[in-house]
C-alpha cells in the first residue's frame, strides 16, 4: 500500500517541499528491507533505525516486510533528521493506522528520538514560510520549534510532543491548538540590554566615532593599548543602533534558524546580533561553508555588529575572504553539486594594538617595539580591507581622575536618540528608492553619492589636499564622503559643510602614523 505525507527540506536560508511516499509490500521476509532513495545523506539513510524503535516503543510493531521510502523530487539532496516524522507516519498509514487515506493540507518535519518522542530541528522559520508560499494551510512540528515556525501569520503551526500525538492529532484531532505569537510584541519585548554606555568613563572621542558610525552604518576600527576599553565599547554598539523592525527580525531568525543557534525559547532574534569569533576562526567558519553550505558568522551577524578583536591576530586569508560582503552585502558559496548565497549585510566593528606589544605611543608605558617589527605588525592587515573600514579611532587608555569623575557619562538612550532622529532622516532621503533597499548612508553606491553628497568650494579644496597629502585611494574618498553626510545628518543639517568633511578625513588619517 502507497501513503504520502508532506515535509521539507532547507537549502541555504530556504526550504523546498518533499513529498514523502511510502510503499510496504504485504510480501514478509526474514531480513529487514527498509531503502531509502531520493538522494539522501547519511542522517536520512539512518532514520530507518530510529523510525524502527520509535514506531515499537509507541505499539506499532512493523513486521519485516519490504518497505520502500522515496523523498520527492528526488534529484534534490536530503539531509537532516527531519523527515523521521513524516517518514514514520507514512509508514503508519501506508499499514492502515490513520483514518485519513492523506494529508494534503498538512507538512510535517520533526526528529524521532527512540521513544517516539520529537526533538526540534533546525530551519523550522523558512519551512513555515515556504508553506505558506506553496499555500499549505497547516503545519505541525515540535513542540520546541512551535514559537518560531509560529512567527509567520497565514499559517496554523501546531505543537506536538511525540508520535502518538501526530497520529492522534490525524485521526481526531487530538485537540491540539494552533500556537499564536504576536510578533511585534515580542519584538518590544526583547529590547533590552545589560550593558550600557553610561558604565563607559572617558573615551569622548571614542564614543563620538561609535555614535557616528551607528548613525549611517559605518564599518569602524578602533586602535589602543590593552585595557583602554576597546572591547567593552563594542560590546555596547547593539545598544545605540535602531531597533529591529519585524522584517529584519524575521531575515535574521532565518539565518539563525538554519544555522542552529537560535534560543527555542524565544523563538525570534529581538535585538541585533552581537557576534564576536575568536581570531583562530577559520576561512569556512567566519564566510561559511561545509559541504552542504551552512552560514558562517559573517551571515550570523547580518543585520547586527561582527567584532573582530586582535585584528592582526586573524589568519590574513581568513580577513580577506570578507572583502565580498563587506562590499555587496551577501557572500556565494559554491560546490560542485550547489551554489548557495546567504544575506551578510554587518556592520564591522575591529579592535587592535598599535604594536605587537601594544603600547606605541602611550603616555604612560613604553613601547619596546622597534619600527621594523611595528611595519610587520600592521601590514598583517591588507590595504583594500583597511580602505572597506570607514573609521579608524584612537583608543588611547583612561587616566585616573576620568576612571574617578563624579560626572554621570551619557547613557545608551541618550545616544540611541540622536542615532535614531539621523537614522529617519536617511530613511526619508532614500525612500524613493525602495528598490535599492538603501537603509543608511553607508550602503550608497557612488552612483546615489553624487546626488546626496554634494560638496561646496571649500569642502571640495579641503578634501583635495587631503587626498594629495594623504596618497588616500578612491574608496577612501567614496568613505570620507559617506562619513560626512552622516555627521551632517547628526547635526541636522542639509548640506555637507567643511567641519563635517575634517571631521571624517580625521577618522581616516589616524593610522597614518603606522602606515606611513
Amino acid at each position: 500500500m502507497l501513503y504520502k505525507t508532506l515535509s521539507a527540506a532547507v537549502y541555504g536560508i530556504d526550504a523546498n517541499i518533499i513529498e514523502v511516499e511510502v510503499d510496504v509490500s504485504g510480501i514478509k521476509t526474514t531480513e529487514d528491507h527498509f531503502h531509502t532513495v531520493g538522494l539522501p545523506d547519511a542522517a536520512v539513510r539512518e532514520s530507518r533505525d530510529r523510525v524502527r524503535a520509535a514506531l515499537k516503543n509507541c505499539g506499532y510493531d512493523i513486521p519485516p516486510t519490504h518497505i520502500t521510502i522515496n523523498l520527492a523530487p528526488a534529484d534534490i539532496r536530503k539531509e537532516g533528521s527531519g523527515f523521521d516524522l513524516p517518514m514514520a507516519l507514512s509508514i503508519v498509514g501506508a499499514y492502515g493506522g490513520l483514518t485519513r487515506k492523506e494529508v494534503p493540507d498538512c507538512l510535517f518535519v520533526g526528529e524521532l528520538s527512540l521513544d517516539g518522542g520529537l526533538r526540534s530541528v533546525r530551519g523550522a522559520l523558512p519551512i513555515a514560510i515556504e508553506a505558506r508560499g506553496k499555500k499549505i494551510a497547516r503545519i505541525v512540528v515540535p513542540e520546541a520549534n512551535a514559537r518560531e515556525a509560529a512567527m509567520v501569520s497565514g499559517v496554523d503551526v501546531y505543537p506536538v510532543k511525540s508520535l502518538l500525538d501526530v497520529i492522534h492529532f490525524v485521526n481526531s484531532g487530538n485537540g491540539i491548538k494552533p500556537v499564536k505569537v504576536d510578533g511585534d510584541t515580542l519584538l518590544s519585548e526583547s529590547q533590552h540590554f545589560a550593558v550600557d554606555f553610561k558604565d563607559v568613563r572617558g573615551q569622548q572621542t571614542a564614543k563620538r566615532a561609535l555614535e557616528v558610525a551607528c548613525a549611517g552604518g559605518h564599518n569602524i576600527l578602533m586602535i589602543g593599548p590593552p585595557g583602554s576599553g576597546k572591547t567593552m565599547l563594542a560590546k555596547r554598539m547593539p545598544t545605540i543602533l535602531p531597533p529591529f523592525i519585524f522584517e529584519e527580525a524575521l531575515e535574521t531568525t532565518k539565518i539563525h534558524s538554519v544555522a542552529g543557534v537560535l534560543d527555542q525559547g524565544a523563538g525570534l532574534v529581538g535585538v541585533r546580533p552581537f557576534r564576536a569569533p575568536h581570531h583562530t576562526i577559520s576561512d569556512a567558519g567566519l564566510i561559511g561553508g561545509g559541504v552542504i553550505p551552512r552560514p558562517g558568522e559573517v551571515s550570523l551577524a547580518h543585520n547586527g555588529v561582527l567584532f573582530l578583536d586582535e585584528l592582526p591576530e586573524f589568519p590574513r586569508n581568513v580577513l580577506e575572504v570578507m572583502r565580498q560582503p563587506l562590499e555587496d552585502g551577501t557572500v556565494t558559496i559554491s560546490r560542485a553539486s550547489m551554489s548557495l548565497t546567504f544575506p551578510s549585510r554587518f556592520m564591522l566593528a575591529a579592535a587592535m594594538n598599535p604594536c605587537p606589544c601594544g603600547y606605541f605611543n602611550d603616555r604612560s608605558r613604553d613601547c619596546h617595539c622597534s619600527p621594523v617589527m611595528i611595519q610587520r605588525y600592521i601590514a598583517k592587515i591588507s590595504g583594500p580591507l583597511l580602505d572597506r573600514i570607514d573609521i579608524h579611532i584612537d583608543v588611547p587608555a583612561v587616566n585616573y581622575k576620568e576612571m574617578r569623575s563624579s560626572s554621570e557619562p551619557e547613557t545608551s538612550a541618550q545616544i540611541l536618540g540622536r542615532v535614531m532622529r539621523a537614522r529617519d532622516t536617511q530613511l526619508n532621503r532614500f525612500a524613493s528608492l525602495k528598490r535599492e533597499k538603501l537603509y543608511c548612508n553607508a550602503q550608497m553606491s557612488p552612483r546615489y553619492m553624487r546626488t546626496y553628497c554634494e560638496l561646496s568650494a571649500d569642502c571640495e579644496s579641503l578634501l583635495e589636499r587631503a587626498m594629495m597629502q594623504q596618497g588616500l585611494s578612491a574608496r577612501a574618498h567614496d568613505r570620507i564622503l559617506k562619513v560626512a553626510r552622516t555627521i551632517a545628518d547628526l547635526d541636522g543639517v542639509p548640506a555637507i559643510m567643511p567641519k563635517h568633511i575634517a571631521e571624517a578625513i580625521q577618522y581616516r588619517t589616524l593610522d597614518r602614523t603606522f602606515w606611513a
